[in-house]
């Protein structure tokens, strides 16, 4: 029993690093979605030229690709990153490709009337942006941007490829150790559920919050 402790012990060590990878991650995400989301709708081509190019490659490869030109490739071009590092710049500036999509197509699906009222209210452009149709789009995003956090806190199991002591990687070492694959994969598989059902909920939470303030809307 004191033997199984200290490999639960272990697993918990991992699941801390599997925490702290999808957090970092996931603002490094949102902070690339509202970017390149944002620069897809804008009025000047070269924003939208290097938007579009940045959702395109990083949705049109591999996650083990971008996370081994992390890890092994920038070195070569004199930047060195640490583990961690390269799991968070792989895994945030891939989803973040994905969410920049729902960034524009929440922007996108304000009703044309409420661009209307920003310049009847002489507002300009990222002002109206700022404070009409953002906090309406947002709303629209949050469902979808809690799906894009559970799919990042599953794909932190990437990293374990780079020796990233993760979730995954310290159950490979239990079970190296032990010789038992049952114990340590349902442990990881109750770790990662019970973490996804946070996002869920947190992201429920607000989405109830905000949804007071906005008159029609239904959540």
């Amino acid at each position: 029993m004191t033997q199984w402790s200290g490999y639960l012990g272990l697993i918990l060590q991992g699941a801390l690093v599997t925490v702290e990878l999808t957090l970092m991650g996931s603002v490094l995400a949102l902070i690339m979605a509202f970017l390149a989301g944002m620069g897809r709708v804008s009025r000047f081509f070269i924003l939208r030229a290097i938007a579009t190019a940045y959702i395109e490659f990083f949705r049109g490869t591999s996650i083990f690709v971008q996370l081994f030109w992390a890890y092994f490739v920038l070195p070569f071009a004199g930047l060195s990153l640490t583990p961690l590092q390269a799991g968070v710049l792989a895994l945030g500036l891939n989803v973040g490709a994905y969410a920049a999509e729902v960034v524009r197509g929440a922007i996108l699906s304000v009703g044309r009337e409420q661009y209307e009222a920003c310049t009847a209210l002489n507002l300009g452009r990222w002002q109206g942006m700022r404070h009409v149709i953002l906090p309406q789009a947002l709303l629209v995003m949050l469902p979808t941007f809690g799906n894009n956090a559970i799919e990042l806190l599953k794909a932190t199991s990437v990293v374990s490829l780079i020796s990233l002591a993760d979730l995954t990687f310290q159950a490979q070492v239990v079970r190296s150790q032990t010789g038992s694959t049952l114990m340590p994969f349902v442990s990881v598989l109750v770790i990662y559920f019970a973490l996804a059902l946070i996002i869920s909920w947190g992201v429920r939470t607000l989405e109830r919050r905000m949804a007071r303030g906005l008159d029609g809307v239904r959540v």
